[in-house]
């Protein structure tokens, strides 16, 4: 039993299994009697006081502001770790899931808009399927096993990295409060402090957390979201450094690899939890087939394929990249399905794009998990005909 948790909880799939639990989970009390309970769970008020500086938030904002601002954290880790020294380091590795990456985001904001131009307050969802959930896409790739090339796996991840990046300055331009310019000072004020850290060759990994702790707070006060301190922390941490005994190694390796299963096993699946809550006893068809709910759904599913999988062959075509090592373009596809698998990113975007859950009776998030869904199964399907296709012909 030891060696079989131990094994799953290595696996690439653990963290979408352990999602899609948790989403289940939410679905079913939210659907019965134990509702109140959870509508409880998530109105629960904790503060924090420190002096005069006193923070009051509900359970359900100190995880969407809190604890996704680590989750953040590690988002920028992985994107500094792989510019450095991994997918992102050359412009001929970059370039295909890059120009896939802004089809993928282009796409499906266009699909959106197409459904819901001229509603003013419709219109602050665009960015919603324009988000991909790397750990759930990676999750089922990963179903596949060793048959799926390497090459189209590290193209997924990067792609999603690149996706990452990209809602990251969404959120950060559209998706901000009426700002504080006192606390924006000091936020800078802040950061200016981690790069001179960084410059002069401080590798105390604590000292960077402690004072990324007060760039959150600062960033939280601003008006900017405050999970965008997460990627800002991120960048200023070493990737190499020598310790006391003038021995190599790097605090954001350490760090990332300290936080992982975290993420994976706590941040995201709480997230998930609290998030994914939708009753559905009360929406209508007429409802699941309004011009938000299609507009996600259709994003999600269709723009997000198309917008990958055209800019990619345009990509190939005009040799600007070329095809991932191993693979064929019926696998591109299904990875391009995959993409739209947007869950978690997805489901914070919404929540930043309507505050109010029941704008439109719970019926954007329930789009979220539709459009999910399909691109997960569908895009696993194509994938497993591709490769036994493959084969075959063999």
């Amino acid at each position: 039993m030891k060696q079989k948790l131990s094994k799953f909880i290595k696996s690439d799939s653990s963290g979408g299994i352990i999602l899609i639990f948790v989403t289940l989970m939410a679905l079913l009390i939210v659907n019965s009697p134990l509702s109140i309970y959870y509508d409880s769970f998530l109105h629960l008020h904790l503060g924090i006081r420190v002096g005069e500086y006193f923070l009051d938030k509900s359970l359900l904002h100190w995880i969407n502001d809190g604890l996704m601002a680590i989750f953040f954290l590690m988002v920028g880790l992985e994107v500094k770790r792989e510019i450095i020294d991994g997918s992102l380091s050359s412009l001929k590795a970059v370039a295909l899931p890059a120009i896939a990456a802004v089809g993928g985001m282009l796409f499906p904001a266009l699909v959106y808009v197409f459904f819901n131009f001229g509603d003013e307050e419709a219109m602050r969802g665009w960015a919603i399927p324009t988000a991909t959930d790397i750990a759930f896409a990676l999750g089922i790739l990963s179903l596949l096993g060793n048959r799926v090339p390497v090459s189209l796996k590290v193209f997924l991840m990067a792609l999603a990295i690149i996706d990452d990046l990209g809602a990251i300055v969404v959120i950060a331009l559209f998706y901000t409060a009426d700002l504080s310019v006192i606390s924006i000072y000091f936020a800078f004020g802040t950061l200016f402090a981690l790069l001179i850290f960084n410059y002069l060759g401080f590798s105390r990994k604590s000292l960077f957390l402690v004072v990324g702790l007060i760039l959150w707070v600062s960033v939280l006060k601003s008006g900017v979201h405050a999970t965008l301190a997460g990627v800002a922390l991120a960048f200023t941490i070493p990737y190499r450094a020598k310790d006391h005994n003038g021995q190599a190694f790097s605090p954001l390796k350490e760090i990332e690899h300290g936080l992982h299963p975290w993420i994976t096993f706590f941040i995201l699946p709480l997230f998930a939890f609290v998030n994914a809550g939708i009753d559905m006893r009360t929406i209508s068809i007429e409802e699941i087939t309004g011009p938000v709910p299609m507009g996600i759904v259709l994003g999600l599913f269709f723009g997000k394929q198309f917008g990958v999988f055209a800019l990619s062959w345009l990509a190939i075509k005009l040799n600007i990249a070329t095809l991932p090592k191993g693979s064929t373009w019926m696998m591109l596809y299904g990875v391009s399905l995959l993409t739209g698998i947007g869950f978690t990113m997805s489901l914070f975007i919404d929540s930043l794009a309507f505050v109010d859950d029941t704008l439109f009776a719970y019926t954007d998030k329930l789009a979220i998990l539709i459009g999910t869904f399909l691109s997960a199964v569908v895009g696993y399907l194509v994938l497993r005909f591709a490769i036994s296709d493959i084969k075959v012909k063999d």
